[in-house]
């Protein structure tokens, strides 16, 4: 054992040698890159002439002068505050009815957990046709049963709640960890409950919900990330209504998300250091509304 120490020195170091590829990786693929965004951000850059060092002028443009910016982050952030808490509460109620002991269980996780593996893209194509306001499979249902039918994608009153009911379809990831979550959960503390005399509601307040508390609050950060890089749905569904040459984002920009606007900027109008900036933006926003997140925590259930 000492000459295998002495052979190939201490553990640290040996550790540090079969990480090695996954540092240099990281260093080349990822630190590099935030790096350089940063220096870009600061520059006037179009990708065919070499960056000008412009300093704080992107960002004083994106908060002074562009209003589709406050308007591509009102709609993520209406996104997120709106639709994150349905689609959290949507897979914590599918995960409740999974972990229920019924005939054709592993049935029924399936086809909840199926939409998750289907391409975004061919997701949202299939959503396009649902949501047509003339021929879509929902609207010809609301007309069935006498409910009125709205213009989904085509009315900017309803183009923001139509992308959060597509992100109720995809909610079955969430829903298989919220089950995973839901089978630790001591069967003991529900009996206990019950002979105390709780019934179902007082169950799932005092016992379900505190010892659930972990994973409600992983899924939690999970989302607010995921909400705020939200890009492909609303890019594929939207294709078109944009106007003004951007091609995704209508109708009248109600479904300019952050990161769509980013990407307009930088792949469609060669604004590189524009859009450099708008993402350092975005990555302070989402850390400031992560540190809140953590810092008020305090109803996470800690196992003692």
């Amino acid at each position: 054992m000492n000459r295998r120490r002495g052979r190939f020195g201490r553990p640290e170091i040996v550790g540090l040698m079969f990480a090695a590829p996954w540092l240099v990786g990281i260093s080349i693929f990822g630190l590099y890159p935030i790096v350089s965004s940063f220096y870009l951000s600061l520059c006037r850059y179009n990708i065919i002439r070499p960056p000008a060092f412009i300093g704080i002028e992107n960002y004083s443009i994106l908060f002074t002068e562009d209003p589709l910016f406050w308007k591509s982050l009102w709609n993520t952030v209406y996104l997120t505050a709106f639709g994150l808490p349905v689609q959290l509460g949507f897979a914590l109620a599918a995960a409740m009815l999974l972990n229920m002991k019924v005939k054709g269980q592993s049935v029924f996780r399936t086809l909840t957990y199926l939409p998750t593996v289907v391409p975004a893209v061919a997701t949202a194509i299939l959503w396009v046709w649902i949501l047509n306001p003339e021929y879509g499979l929902l609207n010809s249902v609301l007309r069935f049963i006498g409910l009125p039918a709205p213009g989904w994608l085509s009315d900017p009153t309803w183009s923001k709640p139509a992308l959060i009911l597509v992100g109720i379809w995809g909610t079955g990831n969430t829903a298989i960890i919220f089950l995973a979550g839901l089978q630790q959960v001591p069967r003991a503390l529900y009996e206990a409950a019950t002979v105390d005399g709780a019934g179902i509601l007082q169950q799932f307040r005092h016992v379900t919900l505190p010892m659930l508390s972990p994973v409600i609050f992983f899924n939690l950060v999970m989302g607010i990330i995921g909400s705020f890089q939200y890009f492909t749905h609303v890019y594929v569904m939207t294709a078109g209504l944009g106007g003004g040459g951007r091609g995704a984002g209508g109708p009248e920009f109600s479904t300019l998300v952050y990161p769509l606007y980013l990407y307009q900027n930088a792949f469609l109008f060669f604004r590189m250091g524009y859009a450099s900036a708008m993402a350092w933006i975005l990555f302070l926003i989402v850390a400031v509304i992560l540190a809140f997140v953590f810092r008020t925590s305090s109803w996470v259930h800690e196992d003692s």
